[in-house]
């Protein structure tokens, strides 16, 4: 792999500022925001008046755990336009989510919200080794999902030359990465295994490939799966954060130079850390909910969003801002099997575990009367499916065993050939839950 550690001179000044000089900044831009959303925000306005709250009563960064709440119902029931602060005049951009399991959220931006993005986004690709004179190819869904016109801004920001790909057409994302030869890939780890299957269904080694680095996001994805992507593929994989309702990808990356979380680019997004059945904050180091306050954002100020996303506060290390741990699940899915807590990156880690064994797969939760039954269902590798004995038993019986001991839950375990599991261009779909 290249050494594609930034040069410090690049850096902006306020990645290496001060402590004091980050939490005064904060500070200021905290209060603006509160004030923000507390005048222009009927739905917020109303929960700060519930339980007597007022912008005023501001003070310090400790002070901003007195104030309510925002949870992704208060933007479902303020549908499509409840939660803006500006009139529709100053807004340039509507983003929105899939709306799966209810109304979508909807998301807006100012221009200067735009500018924003495309700042931290670039940030976010230098802080992963990227420079002007790359060609990043972009796999990320282009359209209402935030990824690929985040990622895009942000990378023409940077001054590179983009490929905006989006998702699906596997063959021509093949086709494209040999002709073209980009440096980086900015796409979801999951359909970056898809692309790595394509190049090897083709006869060629996706590590002799072009791509240098790899910002894999929209889905949590752990240390085993890094570590076959980095192998399968022969490039640095580097996490971005994000989600709309704070302002989309590019919230938080890991620094190519440690890979040791993503860096929260805390100018921009104030971090908390919640018990997520009291509310209660927790201090750096210990593991909860992680929640986000907008500093900057005029068109859609959001104050201590609950993400569910579950993780831990770290000290900064190649910035001084403060890193968050890799996301172990979400509180949301976390399924809960015969009284114990499963969640899918934990499958996911036995998983890539086992010799033999794909990064593909699917969770199904159903009921045999009145227990429940998990059912993995996983491929073998191209290795495995060639070799001259069947070793779809053995595998089973492997990962049967593994997830027994160390998830704690029985499951009965499908092993199918390769391409058995169902793709998808996009975010996966790991957890089907039929109990429903």
């Amino acid at each position: 792999m290249v050494n594609r550690v930034p040069n410090p001179h690049d850096l902006e000044a306020i990645e290496t500022a001060s402590l004091d000089e980050l939490r005064s900044l904060q500070l200021k831009r905290l209060q603006w925001s509160v004030g923000h959303a507390y005048k222009n925000v009927a739905p917020y306005r109303a929960k700060c008046d519930a339980v007597g709250i007022v912008p005023a009563d501001l003070k310090s960064l400790d002070d901003l755990a007195k104030f309510p709440f925002t949870v992704k119902d208060d933007l479902r029931q303020s549908y499509p336009f409840g939660m803006f602060a500006v009139p529709q005049r100053d807004i340039v951009r509507i983003h929105a989510s899939s709306g799966t399991t209810g109304k979508p959220t909807v998301v807006a931006y100012t221009r200067n919200d735009i500018e924003t993005w495309a700042t931290v986004v670039a940030r976010s690709i230098r802080a992963s080794g990227g420079e002007a004179d790359d060609m990043i190819h972009i796999a990320y869904g282009y359209g209402l999902f935030t990824g690929g016109l985040g990622a895009h801004y942000g990378a023409e920001k940077l001054g590179a030359t983009v490929v905006p790909m989006s998702g699906g057409q596997t063959p021509k994302q093949v086709q494209l990465i040999l002709d073209f030869k980009p440096d980086i890939i900015m796409v979801t780890p999951s359909y970056m295994l898809n692309i790595a299957d394509e190049f090897e269904r083709q006869g060629l080694d996706p590590a002799e490939s072009s791509l240098q680095v790899g910002i894999f996001g929209a889905e949590p994805w752990g240390g085993a799966m890094r570590k076959e992507i980095e192998q399968r593929c022969g490039l640095d994989a580097v996490d971005i954060y994000g989600l709309s309702e704070v302002i989309g990808p590019g919230v938080a990356n890991e620094c190519i130079e440690s890979k040791d979380g993503p860096t929260i680019w805390e100018d921009h997004f104030y971090p908390e850390i919640i018990d997520p059945e009291t509310g209660d904050c927790l201090a750096d180091g210990e593991p909860g909910e992680l929640v986000f306050t907008s500093l900057t954002k005029e068109a859609l100020p959001i104050i201590r969003y609950r993400t569910r996303d579950l993780t831990r506060l770290l000290p900064g290390t190649s910035r001084t801002m403060r890193r968050m741990d890799k996301i172990t699940g979400r509180s949301d899915d976390m399924l809960i099997i015969r009284g114990v807590n499963v969640f899918p990156t934990q499958i996911e880690e036995q998983v890539l575990a086992v010799a033999g064994l794909a990064p593909h797969y699917q969770i199904r939760v159903g009921r045999d009367g009145q227990l429940d039954v998990i059912t993995v269902q996983v491929e073998k590798t191209l290795e495995a499916a060639t070799a001259t004995d069947n070793r779809s038993t053995a595998l089973a019986g492997k990962l049967r065993k593994s997830i027994k001991d160390f998830v704690g839950v029985s499951a009965v375990i499908e092993v199918c050939e390769p391409g058995g599991v169902t793709r998808s261009e996009g975010k996966a779909v790991r957890v089907i839950d039929e109990r429903h």
